[in-house]
């Protein structure tokens, strides 16, 4: 199932940043590239296309969000379990994370906001977001137009 991508999605590599953040906005890939790089080697084993094998390069989605000023309450370490990441392709494929996944101190899942595939640059495409680890590539998105980080409190029906 896919969503509506929003008319505001932004063309030429841009995504938007959004939630409970202190600096939302609008991300380029040239901020992107500004982030520290890693790289990494996957493997997606595809129902049509079998097994497909390709190597990003990009920032941490760890990186990006923090960027962002989550709202967490910095008196409580575990406040951040609250928070996930859902991200947005332009085709309306998307997927979420908990924070517990790409923080260091839990899951530490290097999780990329892929700016390079294969030794190519994705500018025309826009960032990937990419899983290691995933056997099939389904939290894998293409041309990614938004990343939100939201406190879980909307799904508990309490507003914070």
């Amino acid at each position: 199932m896919s969503i509506d991508v929003p008319d505001s999605a932004h063309a030429d590599g841009w995504l938007r940043v959004s939630g409970d953040l202190s600096v939302p906005g609008l991300v380029s890939m040239a901020d992107l590239r500004a982030l520290p790089q890693w790289t990494v080697e996957v493997g997606f084993a595809c129902r049509t296309s079998g097994t497909r094998r390709h190597r990003f390069t990009g920032p941490l989605l760890l990186d990006v969000a923090r960027a962002a000023g989550p709202v967490f309450d910095a008196c409580e370490r575990k406040d951040r379990l609250r928070f996930l990441v859902s991200v947005l392709g332009r085709d309306g494929h998307h997927a979420v994370l908990s924070w517990g996944e790409i923080d260091p101190e839990f899951g530490d899942v290097p999780v990329l906001v892929g700016v390079r595939m294969d030794d190519a640059d994705l500018d025309a495409y826009g960032p990937h977001l990419v899983v290691p680890g995933d056997r099939c590539g389904g939290r894998h998105i293409s041309e990614v137009v938004e990343i939100r980080v939201c406190a879980d409190a909307r799904l508990w029906g309490r507003n914070l």
